[in-house]
């Protein structure tokens, strides 16, 4: 599904990946982890440019529009796959089938009383739940996310990756919660300035090896 062979990239004549070779296989979710730095969010970048219009994607940052509701935050998730007339009378009247969906998918974001609110008024974890909620509504088979659930605490956080798990047949995590990462995925890559340290299954390891990769190198 994704395949890197000795790929390097780099930004303003530094080098930010340095010769990576891997292979990412339907089914697998797949967890980065490393220091701010490492290169996780590149990576992710470099895979998502492979199978873009497969890949439901949740940025780092949630990217609202500030002045619009979360449901037509949400909404904005599929923009692309509707046509211009569709989109423009959703924006003045929410059409029947899209509210009731979004309406659905909310409740399962516990946003349900926020569906209405504006972007710009919802606390940081809220806005963060809202990002996740645009991507899940393209429903496309391949999620990836960059620290998708960093905003919220630890109960939510679980939850929402439980609900990814279950809605993706694949998925590729930039995550720093190392227990996250090995309660929800099956395989863990780790990263360190930009190179490969650790690539195992996800039962193969403990937090102990994980922690080592936030150590100085």
């Amino acid at each position: 599904m994704f395949r890197l062979q000795h790929h390097s990239v780099g930004y303003a004549g530094k080098t930010i990946l340095h010769e990576l070779s891997l292979d990412i296989q339907p089914g697998e979710r797949v967890a980065l982890l490393g220091k701010s730095g490492s290169g996780k969010s590149t990576l992710l970048r470099q895979l998502r440019a492979q199978q873009a219009d497969k890949v439901a994607w949740c940025p780092q940052q949630p990217g609202l529009v500030p002045m619009l509701s979360a449901f037509h935050n949400i909404y904005m998730g599929r923009l692309a796959s509707q046509p211009f007339w569709y989109n423009l009378t959703n924006l003045v009247r929410p059409q029947a089938k899209p509210k009731a969906e979004i309406t659905e998918l909310v409740a399962s974001l516990g946003l349900s009383e926020q569906l209405w609110q504006p972007a710009e008024r919802l606390s940081g974890g809220q806005q963060s739940r809202v990002s996740l909620g645009r991507a899940l509504y393209q429903q496309r088979p391949i999620f990836m996310g960059d620290e998708p659930v960093s905003a919220l605490d630890e109960r939510q956080a679980d939850a929402l990756l439980q609900l990814l798990c279950a809605r993706h047949h694949t998925l590729v995590l930039a995550l720093h919660n190392v227990e996250q990462a090995l309660a929800h995925c099956t395989r863990i890559i780790g990263l360190a300035g930009g190179r490969v340290l650790l690539d195992a299954p996800a039962h193969t390891l403990n937090a102990a090896e994980l922690n080592a990769l936030y150590l100085s190198h």
